[in-house]
């Protein structure tokens, strides 16, 4: 076993000495009992891959538009909206 040293709030030293002697402990079983409960609640799994990578982001475009298109449509005014034709598809598309 390890001698440690560790600083505390006063309060926080003055409500855990309080518990030590309701329960009949002494501060360093405290301390070991609570490291080794957040130890079992935080620890990661032995089984669980580490190296994991959330999914790398896909182009999905916006109503069939690539980027340069998207960004033409988000600075059309209102007014100019109304000037222009919605964009059909081409139903030849599954041709």
């Amino acid at each position: 076993m390890t001698r440690t040293q560790i600083q505390l709030p006063d309060e926080m030293l003055a409500r855990a000495k309080t518990l030590c002697e309701a329960r009949e402990i002494s501060l360093a079983e405290l301390a070991r009992r609570g490291i080794e409960y957040i130890l079992s609640v935080y620890a990661p799994d032995p089984g669980a891959n580490h190296d994991w990578q959330p999914p790398k982001p896909r182009k999905l475009g916006w109503m069939g538009l690539n980027d340069a298109e998207i960004k033409a449509q988000a600075q059309i005014s209102t007014s100019e909206l109304s000037l222009v034709k919605p964009r059909r598809k081409s139903s030849h598309a599954l041709d």
